[in-house]
């Protein structure tokens, strides 16, 4: 009964701040006190007790009534991050006003006029942080600065969200504005070896202050990302050095999420049996680190930095970048540098991305979390600020606990549309890793843990595994994942000069990519089709050229279906068969053979990619920029390093630009074994995307332009001289198993037969405004999606991105 008693004594006093018309005193504390002091509710309670149209009502019609509650409940704040909240009582009256302020917040941003209240200067508000009304002094703080300052120094407040270290806790303000908070960091890890027993309670508290910082920053969804500005003032100033806490909250948050092990002892169903507080903890601090590990575009001296660093210290000074962002938390993850703290990171975020797909003999006894977005996007930013993480990630079989769940989950969401947004960061970070040589040596290590997906079954490496699934995701995923075909190959063609061996399956794939993407009428359907097909004659070279020894299953593949290749020398240009082939888009498409293929039952306990269940919400996303917008091309020279050359057009870079040797077509007449492999729905599919570009017609010149670079001669040097042997075996021995060809094959060479080998090119991620408009729209639209318990921003007027239904 005291609980619901508590409850409609809040919602009275909601009802009367709405319905008064004159202005609430400030001093009328016995009013104000219905909010905080009085009541005890949850954070569920403030959203259900506290509609939105009441918050708008109050806005529009008493907004002096709505600042005043606002700067009263951030003064609660204040106070009790001075006092340390010794009793139950401060503790309640500081949980109260930041469950009011997380749900208010969002409706103050919504409106443009409101936007700048909590940076404007509030009387009495003294830079030392405290709110004295009867304090007239000029050097006022923000409101805005008032509350984040609150905020950091009560996510670290003994016995309230950390653990005190003297019993009785600090008694006085002396005491809590000068202890050493990076005593009190929340988990061991990077930069603190002790692991502070688990508190449930604090684990509470913390949720609870991290879902108002979060909402906090949240103003940038309600500024469209044509005017959103590359700064959040939030962000800037809880990251920048007035914020004393910065260091041990960085490393708190970033602790808390790579320790986190949601199986725990392994129990089956134990989380069935127990509530993990801590998941919600992992989940929001995840997304702070998200959100404010974003790049600023002003640097500043990092001397402030500098003078925050202790001898020993996990975040080294960066000696080739005297001068940093100002963003302390960017500036830290940019620093660490040893090599058992990169260990933990790597081990914690492969852990909890690993999660979901292990697979045990008792259905759903284990714990799967959701929140694989943001780690994925955590990874990144890793990856991309800290270059030493980069490189410890890549120098080991290590990173492959990364590239299978990433795989894994492009394979699963290539049918939904709703995770649209999840295709797209998991590509990004592939097309990263890709551009290290590293990366592509690692994906020779065979694959042997079977996650159940449904692909073919296979035996070979991991380098078979991206292939197949790449193919999976451009031959059966929707077609908004056109615009990442450049970028699916653009990471095949940088890992090519150093795949060893591809398996059977994979070659097939490749082959059938080409076929696919090398019809007519394809290639006459759009402007950059034709790239595609130069990317994939760039794999074919680097691998015929650089690893010819151990990829005899590639190249029985390419002597099988030569008249793919001979059917590109021969691509016809004139304009009368130009119209016929794109006639063939508007007729019914024949049903074709699928003889050819290496479709393989899948793997057991697999289940295929199934679409957005209908009434899903997705959030729009930015373009996805063209890949020459996403990439710098670099050479790999003799001694292996690397070459920045200038940004051209795919068709300019292609790995040999020689003009194509005259072909008979006499050999692609005798084939027998051609089938055409692109099956009646891909055709569709794939005509359906490709006839977008209404204006834009090919003609006799542009096919002729670009067919005079296709780099088709080492392929057709190959095939001149293998097919004849291969041929000449057949007959003598009488041959019809493919084993025997494929042990010739295996032991051949093409030493001094191929021309001279053309230098490997590498098109490395380079960071730009699109690709950061388009992380910051992704993440805050993720964000929105998983904050659904409450519903923080859920019906209010987001702008940064669209809230579909499917």
């Amino acid at each position: 009964m005291g609980n619901a008693d508590s409850k409609l004594h809040f919602r009275k006093a909601v009802i009367q701040l709405t319905t008064k018309t004159q202005p609430v005193e400030a001093s009328d504390d016995a009013f104000w006190d219905q909010f905080w002091a009085d009541t005890a509710i949850s954070i569920q309670d403030a959203f259900a007790l506290v509609p939105a149209a009441e918050i708008r009502a109050v806005r529009e019609e008493s907004p002096s009534n709505l600042a005043t509650l606002c700067y009263k409940a951030v003064e609660k704040l204040v106070q009790g991050a001075d006092s340390g909240c010794p009793s139950d009582k401060e503790r309640q009256i500081v949980l109260n006003c930041t469950r009011l302020l997380t749900r208010v917040l969002p409706y103050i941003f919504e409106d443009a006029d409101w936007r700048g209240f909590f940076w404007s200067n509030v009387p009495g508000a003294g830079r030392a942080g405290c709110l004295d009304p009867d304090d007239d002094s000029d050097d006022a703080r923000p409101l805005a600065e008032s509350l984040l300052m609150a905020i950091a120094d009560l996510l670290f407040c003994p016995d309230f969200t950390v653990r005190g270290h003297k019993k009785d806790g600090p008694e006085s303000t002396e005491d809590i504005q000068s202890m050493d908070s990076c005593e009190y960091i929340w988990e061991a890890g990077v930069g603190f070896a002790q692991s502070p027993p688990h508190n449930y309670l604090h684990d509470l508290n913390r949720a609870e202050l991290l879902k108002l910082l979060l909402t906090c920053f949240s103003e940038a969804m309600y500024l469209s990302p044509s005017t959103s500005d590359s700064r959040n003032p939030w962000v800037s100033f809880f990251c920048s050095t007035d914020d004393r806490h910065a260091l041990p909250l960085f490393t708190s948050l970033l602790n808390v999420v790579c320790a986190y092990d949601p199986v725990g002892y392994g129990i089956p169903y134990n989380h069935l049996l127990f509530w993990d507080q801590r998941e919600q903890l992992v989940e929001l601090a995840v997304q702070i680190l998200v959100v404010t590990l974003e790049h600023e575009v002003d640097p500043a001296a990092a001397t402030a930095l500098d003078q925050l660093e202790t001898p020993g210290s996990p975040f080294a000074p960066d000696d080739h970048e005297p001068s940093g962002p100002e963003n302390l938390f960017v500036n830290y993850l940019s620093r660490i540098h040893r090599e058992e703290d990169f260990g933990f990171i790597l081990k914690g975020i492969a852990r909890l991305l690993n999660n979901p797909l292990a697979q045990t003999y008792l259905p759903h006894s284990t714990k799967k979390i959701q929140f694989h977005q943001e780690l994925l996007t955590l990874f990144w930013k890793l990856c991309d600020f800290n270059k030493k993480f980069l490189f410890f990630v890549l120098k080991s079989s290590d990173v492959l606990d990364m590239l299978v769940p990433i795989l894994f989950y492009l394979n699963d969401a290539r049918a939904d549309q709703s995770r649209l947004g999840l295709m797209h960061i998991g590509v990004f970070i592939l097309l990263l890793l890709s551009g290290e040589r590293n990366f592509g040596v690692r994906l020779n290590k065979p694959y042997l843990v079977r996650v159940p997906m449904d692909i073919p079954v296979f035996t070979g490496s991991h380098a078979d595994l991206l292939i197949v699934i790449f193919h999976k995701i451009i031959t059966s995923g929707h077609q908004r994942l056109q615009p990442l075909y450049d970028c699916l190959l653009t990471i095949i063609v940088n890992v090519s000069p150093y795949l060893k061996s591809l398996s059977m399956v994979a070659a097939n794939k490749l082959l059938h990519l080409l076929e696919a993407f090398s019809t007519p009428w394809f290639l006459f359907t759009s402007a950059q089709n034709h790239h595609l097909v130069f990317f994939l004659l760039e794999v074919f070279n680097n691998i015929i050229q650089y690893q010819f020894d151990g990829n005899f299953n590639l190249v029985y593949a390419v002597i099988r279906k030569r008249s793919i290749f001979h059917q590109l020398a021969n691509l016809p240009t004139d304009t009368a068969a130009i119209q016929k082939a794109l006639q063939r888009i508007r007729k019914s498409p024949p049903a074709v053979s699928r003889a050819g293929s290496t479709e393989r039952e899948a793997m057991e306990g697999s289940r295929p990619a199934a679409p957005a269940e209908p009434g899903t919400l997705k959030a729009s996303l930015e373009a996805t920029p063209a890949i020459d917008k996403l990439t710098e091309k670099s050479q790999v020279s003799v001694d292996g390093t690397m070459v920045t050359l200038k940004n051209r057009s795919p068709t300019q870079t292609a790995a040999d630009t020689s003009a194509v040797a005259a072909a008979s077509d006499t050999e692609s007449n005798s084939e027998h074994d051609h089938e055409a492999v692109q099956s009646e729905s891909g055709r569709r599919r794939l005509s359906s995307t490709a006839s977008s570009s209404a204006v834009w017609r090919a003609t006799p010149d542009w096919v002729l332009l670009w067919k005079a670079k296709l780099p088709l001669q080492t392929i057709m040097r190959l095939l001149q001289v293998l097919v004849p042997q291969v041929e000449k075996i057949c007959i003598d021995k009488g041959l019809t198993d493919e084993s025997e060809i494929l042990k010739f094959l295996q032991h051949g060479t093409l030493v001094g037969l191929l021309p001279v080998p053309h230098p490997i090119l590498i098109r490395k991620y380079q960071a730009n405004a699109s690709t950061t408009m388009w992380f910051r729209t992704y993440m805050w639209g993720v964000i929105y999606l998983r904050n659904v318990d409450p519903p923080v921003w859920y019906d209010t007027d987001v702008r940064l991105f669209e809230i579909q239904r499917i």
